[in-house]
């Protein structure tokens, strides 16, 4: 949970621009975004294990330039 005190002779859009940010850095709107629409969970892990293959490939060619 965020929680965001508002300084003293803070501005309300300064204010939302913080929470903003507390939002974001905190992964909740990742999160919220992910449990929009159920997942099976076999397409969970497809989706991990083709961002594991992306992952490895990339590292591969990363050492191949070296």
């Amino acid at each position: 949970m965020v929680k965001l005190l508002v300084r003293e002779k803070e501005s309300i859009q300064e204010a939302v621009r913080r929470f903003r940010k507390l939002v974001e850095r905190s992964g909740i709107k990742k999160e919220m975004r992910r449990r929009e629409f159920y997942e099976k969970p076999s397409e969970t892990k497809r989706r991990a294990r083709l961002r594991a293959e992306r992952r490895s490939k990339r590292n591969r060619m990363l050492a191949a330039r070296r």
